[in-house]
């Protein structure tokens, strides 16, 4: 029997088993929950562990637009029948710290090589089952900081599309149902709220891989 526990916490992992190890893992957890009443159960729970990631938003504040990418997403697909997702350029760290592993993914997805970048949340994206924390990002751009045209990995199966809808008519975009993913939502609501950062924020405690 694997038992593990952490100080404060309310569980003892009693048992773990791998279910799938491939492009990422799938672990199933046995473990003993102490609830609030002080009373015992067990509970069984299934992780998908793929590592962390982070995500970026960057934005041109002269002429109002921001950058974002266009792809195909098989849970989409599977979810509306079509699987074309709007979102903010991301990936995962894949044993970098965040801020080198996205500035890595701008400049592949998006083909922009950008200056100062700031942290402004560290989010758990689907913390029911998915292990995943993302590192998220706001930064300046402009047309000067082009580089290539982007649009991802090829060898890696990335067929990326590029976009500069300015910020309003990516949040209108939002109210219409025409971008629904999480990450991107927070970010454009943080840049129609904040604006750009006028400096970076300390990184966040407890950066993994």
């Amino acid at each position: 029997m694997n038992e593990e526990t952490r100080d404060g916490a309310p569980v003892r992992v009693l048992k773990t088993e791998v279910l799938a190890d491939d492009w990422a893992k799938l672990i199933k957890y046995s473990v003993d929950y102490r609830r609030r009443d002080g009373s015992h159960e067990t509970l069984v729970r299934q992780v998908y562990d793929r590592g962390h990631g982070a995500a970026i938003l960057p934005y041109d504040p002269e002429r109002g637009t921001v950058l974002l990418v266009r792809q195909f997403r098989m849970p989409v697909y599977l979810d509306d029948g079509r699987g074309w997702l709007i979102e903010t350029c991301a990936g995962l760290l894949d044993e970098q710290d965040p801020e080198s592993a996205i500035r890595n993914e701008v400049v592949e997805e998006l083909g922009y090589d950008l200056g100062e970048i700031t942290r402004v949340f560290d989010t758990f994206m689907s913390p029911g089952s998915v292990s995943e924390r993302l590192a998220l990002f706001v930064a300046r751009y402009s047309p000067a900081n082009r580089i290539s045209a982007g649009g991802g990995a090829e060898d890696e199966g990335e067929d990326i599309e590029v976009l500069e809808p300015r910020l309003d008519e990516a949040l209108a975009m939002v109210a219409t149902g025409a971008i629904r993913d999480a990450k991107t939502i927070i970010l454009l609501q943080y840049l129609k709220l904040h604006g750009l950062p006028e400096k970076a924020m300390s990184p966040a405690a407890g950066d993994a891989r």
